[in-house]
């Protein structure tokens, strides 16, 4: 095995941490609201309102690290977003007033977001070099790391522990994990020698702005629509269950078990079917899943009925936002960090809108008809979905002279991706 293949299976897994840390670290959080809440003396209603500076705080983590992440690299970059995405958990265990506690939403949610796009851009680094998808097992080891958080919250608080002292202690462990994790990432690539100098056509002039191709903010605006649809379930999944379909709400929970659960299966297979049939029928026929699962839970009439069809939308969109992903970080990967950076932060602000969105549309109409507004966004999606085709890049890449030329590469390719060269080392496994 070559040093090359070595070291590349090695930033795999230590992507493989940095995603489930992030998972943990945001599931640690959710499972200790509760808790949280109580501490610092705020009713819901305004914890509502906090919790809109955690995702203010995601948003503009989102936007400035992306062009820091072109600068100096992710192997520099995501470590020190981690370490301040663990430090950032401690901050709302130690609040004990509303003020307190909404500027440690801000400080985390900042974390969040800035470890958020750092490590998808490292995971576009990571599929480059792989020369096949396997974005989509990255966001299923989110899952699986927010899972974790949640089974390792419950023991913790039925043994009694504060919120101050479970969060300190994770903070500790993150801190601790992506220092391990850190010596495997993956230099910054290298400028071909073929390119062209900086002041050539085609390169952008040192201090002139980026800016960003029409192509990536219709992947943006194709994430906000599918994480608004995400979003739906994950805020209104349970509660129709309950209310228009009159469940317990012991049954009425598995609404949601059964959404998350097909979304991470989904995401482990996602890049064996996205090697197989590319990333435009990944989510051209995944949202078209998508809408056809969340109509059959809008219409059911029985709670199976329902809780196939909350399966159903939940494997329809779990292959959606890798490829989205993706594509937008091998589109110009001179910029992949900035690109994924609008992509993430747009399609954070579709899920932030989820709850706002529905719930407004409950006071003219039934809930499960409320839902017909992402099935329409999940059919819009499905149409446009031709804009991951590779040869569709409006924004030029780097010139090597063994990288695929837009348009040649199949299908099925990974945009970007180089063509293995006589007598290099085997595609890592």
């Amino acid at each position: 095995m070559s040093s090359t293949t070595r070291s590349l299976r090695a930033a795999r897994l230590s992507t493989f941490a940095f995603f489930a840390l992030n998972g943990f670290l945001m599931g640690i959080w959710v499972v200790h609201i509760p808790a949280v809440e109580a501490r610092a003396g705020v009713s819901h209603a305004v914890l509502g309102w906090l919790l809109l500076l955690l995702g203010g705080g995601a948003f503009a983590g989102m936007r400035a690290t992306g062009p820091l992440t072109d600068r100096f690299g992710a192997r520099t970059v995501v470590p020190v977003t981690a370490a301040l995405c663990s430090a950032g958990l401690v901050l709302p265990g130690l609040a004990t007033g509303p003020l307190a506690l909404g500027g440690a939403l801000l400080v985390f949610g900042f974390g969040i977001g800035c470890l958020d796009v750092s490590m998808n851009t490292h995971a576009v680094q990571v599929e480059h070099g792989y020369r096949r998808p396997v974005m989509s097992a990255f966001h299923a080891v989110y899952s699986v790391g927010g899972v974790l958080a949640a089974l390792v919250g419950a023991r913790t608080l039925s043994w009694g522990w504060s919120p101050a002292a479970t969060l300190v202690g994770v903070s500790l462990l993150g801190l601790a994990a992506a220092a391990l994790a850190t010596p495997a990432l993956l230099p910054p690539d290298p400028a071909p020698a073929g390119d062209a100098p900086d002041d050539a056509p085609g390169r952008p002039a040192a201090g002139v702005r980026y800016r960003t191709p029409a192509r990536i903010w219709t992947l943006a605006v194709l994430a906000l629509m599918l994480m608004l649809s995400e979003g739906v379930a994950n805020d209104w999944s349970v509660l129709a269950l309950r209310d228009v379909l009159g469940a317990p709400a012991a049954t009425a929970a598995f609404a949601y078990g059964a959404f998350s659960t097909a979304m991470t299966l989904g995401r482990l297979a996602g890049d064996r079917v996205a090697g197989r049939f590319g990333p435009v029928a990944v989510v051209r026929y995944g949202s078209a899943v998508a809408a056809v699962g969340l109509t059959t839970a809008a219409l059911a009439g029985s709670v199976p009925l329902a809780l196939a069809g909350w399966t159903l939308f939940g494997l329809g969109l779990s292959g959606g936002i890798p490829q989205l992903f993706s594509a937008a970080g091998h589109a110009d990967r001179d910029h992949a960090g900035a690109n994924v950076s609008r992509v993430a932060g747009l399609g954070y602000l579709g899920m932030l809108a989820g709850p706002a969105v529905i719930g407004p549309l409950t006071r003219v109409m039934p809930l499960n008809l409320a839902f017909f507004l992402p099935v329409a966004l999940c059919v819009t999606a499905a149409c446009a979905a031709t804009v991951l085709r590779p040869g569709a890049a409006s924004a030029a890449p780097r010139r090597d002279a063994d990288r695929v030329v837009p348009g040649e590469a199949a299908e099925g390719a990974v945009p970007g991706a180089a063509r293995p060269a006589t007598g290099s080392v085997p595609e890592p496994r």
